[in-house]
């Protein structure tokens, strides 16, 4: 190639006029043929150009290093590090991944988490629910939920005020002896079927 343009190897790299005024067919032998040749023009034309794809990583919210620092309704940018049938697992930054659940996915039906994300993407999530003493992270990508509405509801309380509990009636004796009162009294036998 450098013969047939008149000058060196270091002036042809990056020349694109004069490269591309040349025709692979003219270079093809029983050594290169015509998909290798074209392919070396084109590494001549852009010396040292990648051929894969800009490679982005996400960017992590600063200040944001541990579990204690994520707070319900931060919207942090994550990786997915893995996917599983009931949802995908998001690096938010803080050395413990967050579950993003697959009825947090979207605001339709989702069969199959992986349909929606896949290991390596990054993605915006918004965190639901944090716990640090468990090291649980609940995680959305629905970005307009309500943080409170992810978490938990607490325990349920006895009822203050109204009615007090009724008291357990005893079953009047009956016949069938000792056992028979004492299997009463423990609800295994109904008073009204005797036995």
């Amino acid at each position: 190639m450098a013969k047939r343009t008149g000058g060196d190897v270091a002036a042809l790299v990056g020349d694109t006029g004069v490269l591309r005024s040349l025709r692979p067919e003219d270079f093809v032998s029983d050594s290169f043929g015509l998909p290798t040749v074209t392919d070396i023009l084109r590494e001549l034309e852009k010396p040292g150009r990648d051929p894969r794809p800009a490679f982005r990583t996400a960017t992590f919210k600063e200040g944001v290093e541990k579990i204690g620092d994520l707070e319900p309704g931060m919207v942090l940018e994550g990786v997915v590090t893995n996917v599983a049938a009931f949802g995908a697992f998001v690096d938010v930054g803080v050395h413990q991944d967050g579950l993003v659940h697959v009825s947090a996915m979207s605001r339709t039906f989702v069969k199959d988490p992986r349909d929606v994300v896949k290991p390596g993407d990054i993605v915006r999530v918004k965190v639901l629910e944090v716990d640090a003493v468990r090291k649980r992270i609940s995680l959305t990508l629905r970005l307009d939920d309500d943080a409170r509405a992810g978490a938990r509801p607490a325990a349920r309380e006895p009822r203050r005020g109204g009615a007090a509990p009724r008291p357990r009636r005893e079953a009047p004796p009956a016949a069938g002896g000792a056992m028979a009162d004492a299997l009463r009294r423990a609800g295994l036998v109904r008073p009204d079927r005797g036995r």
